[in-house]
């Protein structure tokens, strides 16, 4: 028998806006590094490894789906994911925790951003070029 929980964020996931997945990746992958910050410091190397592993894993999907042609400011965001990557593979060998601080530190800001941004696109209605009212709302907020 499916588990409601799995079958809960499958659908969540496969119903998601681009944006709301972008969101969704970066709360797991803040969540990873807390995790693993937690697990370090308590000496939980396997729970440590896995999570920063995932993490790992995260940055790379982000990293690999970034346009680097439709955004001026994507070279440094592929800099920061590069950077990130850096810190979690030094994570792995040296188990700092402070490490996983800065990288959390840094990322915080961007998912505070995507999850703003999404919400700003969940809010746009859906125009229909047929409805005068709505070419109208087009042409006041230009």
């Amino acid at each position: 028998m499916p588990n409601p929980a799995n079958t809960y964020r499958d659908h969540a996931i496969l119903s998601a806006t681009p944006s709301q997945l972008v969101t969704m990746l970066y709360d797991r992958l803040l969540l990873d590094l807390r995790t693993a910050h937690t697990a370090l410091e308590t000496g939980d190397d396997v729970q440590a490894t896995y999570r920063l592993s995932h993490a790992g894993q995260i940055v790379a999907m982000l990293a690999g789906s970034l346009d680097t042609t439709v955004w001026d400011e994507a070279d440094n965001l592929l800099a920061l994911y590069m950077y990130v990557t850096q810190a979690i593979m030094s994570v792995t060998a040296s188990r700092n925790p402070a490490t996983v601080v800065e990288c959390v530190a840094l990322l915080e800001p961007l998912r505070d951003a995507w999850h703003q941004a999404a919400a700003v696109l969940a809010r746009q209605p859906e125009w229909n070029t047929a409805d005068s009212t709505a070419e109208k709302a087009v042409f006041a907020v230009a």
